[in-house]
């Protein structure tokens, strides 16, 4: 019986407060929605495992406060991370935003992390210009999706995309805590 490749990624969660983040990460590692969530204090950790049919994927996911309060720590978190899922309410236009606040502030500190780009809310009525967006979204080459974390919509995809990506991707070892280097491919998808 031979084992598993396994790999381990480090994601961070960024973007403004009540975007979503908590509700997206809870979502996809418990299955479960709080319609009343109180705000991240600091950050809070969960994990999952993935299993698929060649090798094992554990996520080791960081959900970060949102209020510009806890700003200053969220280098702390972001920083030795594979994946940054920046996240923005499609009803919120600021939320946007502070999303590409995130982003730049990344592009400027972090080497080798894969941005995924999550708008949040698709449930309710969007309220933000796709025309800028997806001129955005493909000036920085980033991976984009459409999500509702109270219907369940695109949450599962998000993660099953990256645990199907990543370990395709050139690392500096393919073993548990191998770091990704930055590649220019083309990630725009949608739901």
């Amino acid at each position: 019986m031979t084992t598993k490749t396994s790999f381990k990624y480090k994601i961070v969660f960024l973007g403004h407060t009540s975007v979503g983040k908590s509700s997206i990460s809870t979502r996809y590692v418990q299955n479960k929605f709080f319609e009343f969530q109180e705000p991240t204090i600091g950050a809070a950790f969960l994990a999952k495992k993935v299993e698929l049919d060649d090798y094992t994927v554990n996520f080791e996911i960081w959900d970060t406060a949102g209020q510009e309060r806890y700003n200053a720590l969220a280098p702390m978190y972001y920083r030795g991370a594979n994946v940054a899922i920046v996240v923005y309410d499609v009803t919120n236009k600021d939320s946007l935003i502070k999303a590409k606040f995130w982003i730049t502030e990344l592009k400027n500190n972090v080497d080798n992390i894969f941005i995924v780009l999550v708008g949040n809310k698709c449930d309710l009525k969007n309220e933000i210009n796709q025309n800028n967006l997806n001129e955005y979204i493909s000036i920085n080459n980033l991976e984009h999706y459409l999500s509702s974390a109270k219907n369940n919509v695109n949450i599962e995809n998000i993660f099953i995309n990256l645990a199907t990506k990543l370990p395709n991707l050139k690392y500096e070892s393919n073993v548990i805590g191998a770091n990704l280097h930055k590649q220019n491919y083309n990630k725009n998808s949608c739901c």
